[in-house]
């Protein structure tokens, strides 16, 4: 008890995720990050942007895009909790990365609890439910599925959330992130990319409080 309690009073070890809501790999990712904070009180995950379609696109074809959903069966396979169904709609394919990132913003800026509710029903709604979250209708109603007020919907219309969803996509190309899921320390700037196992991020966990642990 003595030894967790020491470890508990330390300062949180936080961890940046970049992820983007069109990324499989993203979803399998955020489950086990989830875990991850839910099963280690000192972990702390802040989830910043990226863009894997920075720049919306009309007339994506809509079979080939159902057949590329067909490779969702692979992170499916890895899942504990996450469902990946390939896409089952008429809807869609989402043209860009952008409104489902400024919606998770919006949620944000109304607390932590908020942005977790709207984070996980953008994951859930697209690779579970076929669901296009860059359609704005589509997304209004994800956000009232959340709970969330119907008229802070329109915070995702601010121009600041849309610089800094920008400047965060530049800030994980910069430190080398050439894809997502990407994760580093809060006070580090080495990335590592990939959906790593989540023994590696509990392997990670361990080895920061060891370093912590004899820095003190």
């Amino acid at each position: 008890m003595a030894g967790w309690a020491s470890v508990a009073a330390m300062d949180p070890i936080g961890f940046v995720a970049y992820s983007d809501y069109l990324c499989p790999w993203c979803y399998l990712a955020a489950e086990r990050l989830e875990r991850l904070e839910r099963e280690n009180p000192d972990v702390t995950i802040e989830w910043r942007s990226y863009l894997l379609r920075p720049h919306a696109s009309a007339g994506r074809d809509l079979a080939a895009f159902r057949r590329y959903t067909e490779s969702w069966r692979r992170p499916a396979a890895e899942a504990e909790r996450a469902v990946f169904r390939p896409w089952a709609s008429d809807a869609g394919p989402p043209t860009h990365s952008v409104p489902a990132h400024l919606v998770a913003k919006a949620a944000a800026e109304l607390g932590d609890d908020a942005f977790r509710r709207v984070h996980s029903r953008l994951l859930e709604a697209y690779f579970a439910e076929s669901r296009d979250i860059s359609d704005d209708e589509t997304l209004r109603a994800l956000w009232r599925e959340a709970g969330l007020d119907a008229d802070a919907f329109e915070r995702r219309e601010d121009p600041c959330l849309l610089e800094r969803v920008l400047l965060e996509h530049e800030e994980a190309q910069r430190l080398g992130a050439g894809g997502v899921p990407s994760l580093r320390l809060q006070d580090r700037d080495a990335v590592i990319t990939g959906a790593l196992p989540y023994e590696s991020y509990q392997r990670w966990v361990a080895k920061e409080r060891a370093r912590r642990a004899g820095a003190g």
